[in-house]
């Protein structure tokens, strides 16, 4: 009896150890992220000795890495190209912390991923094309980096997103036409960047958006008609930017809106046709609030 007990507790043990064991790629990812972050001066650092499913912010199902929270940890230093290795993950938080440099084109690798939280670094350079090939991506958010370039057309093939928020950033050019395919995306964050142009017809295709922010840049032309078709809309901010014409507003439902920020100051405004009872004014910026 005591034998068949030694027997089963055996098999018990080599069990865990092979569901402890972790994709050997992705596991030289994750301690190429280490290296490259600074790892030893995280808040909370990873004991190299130990078995990865130990480590702060892993998460391991089946042998592979599906989620990877580091958020607000003190990670400095750069993002590895091997990050891409980790084709496994569900979900990526490295917001709030010093990461600096650019974006690795192999997160276009990251196939299953769901959610990438990039806010409050200092990355720089563009955004690859390379993201638009995360077709699971439910939400992408990269606000108060020092991204530039344009928003590259491929963002369209987010086909999955609900929410997009790349504001406060370096990024100038026109808002692509390819953003009015994402029509899941709930809520769009463009604010305090350097677009340009008239805003695009086809983010009247957003029907489910519940927040549009779109102030503090240098937009320009007429507010679309097609914004009449918003019905979900709930936070809208337009001010500090060149629009010539307001006249569309009036064929919104101004009804369901709680937040509505515009130029108060503007002479050209002429609101004598929207509904404004339910609506409240703003002058402030909209914020966005991370949850640890």
């Amino acid at each position: 009896m005591k034998r068949i007990l030694c027997l089963v507790l055996m098999v018990i043990m080599a069990n865990t150890v092979m569901l402890a064991k972790v994709d050997s790629e992705e596991k030289q990812a994750l301690l190429d992220l280490y290296h490259n972050t600074n790892g030893p001066s995280w808040k909370v650092t990873w004991d190299l000795e130990a078995e990865c499913v130990t480590w702060h912010g892993v998460e391991v199902v089946d042998g592979h890495v599906v989620g990877l929270d580091l958020f607000h940890n003190n990670l400095s230093g750069t993002l590895p190209n091997s990050i891409g290795q980790l084709v496994h993950l569900k979900k990526l938080n490295l917001a709030f912390n010093t990461i600096t440099g650019t974006l690795p084109t192999s997160l276009g690798l990251l196939k299953e991923l769901r959610v990438l939280k990039l806010e409050m670094n200092r990355l720089k350079g563009t955004l690859p094309n390379t993201i638009g090939m995360m077709g699971e991506l439910e939400e992408f958010s990269i606000f108060n980096n020092f991204i530039s370039g344009s928003i590259p057309e491929s963002i369209g093939g987010l086909k999955n997103l609900k929410v997009l928020n790349l504001s406060s950033n370096n990024i100038k050019g026109e808002i692509p036409k390819s953003l009015g395919d994402l029509t899941k995306l709930e809520s769009l964050g463009l604010f305090e960047n350097g677009l340009i142009g008239n805003i695009p017809n086809e983010i009247g295709n957003l029907t489910k958006l519940k927040e549009l922010v779109l102030a503090n840049n240098e937009l320009g032309g007429a507010i679309p008609s097609e914004f009449g078709q918003l019905a979900s809309l709930e936070v809208f901010q337009i001010q500090n930017n060149n629009f010539n014409s307001f006249d569309n507003l009036g064929m919104m439902d101004t009804q369901g809106l709680l937040v509505f920020d515009y130029d108060k100051d503007d002479s050209r405004m002429d609101f004598k046709d929207i509904n404004f009872s339910k609506t409240r004014m703003a002058d402030t910026k909209f914020e966005d609030v991370e949850e640890e």
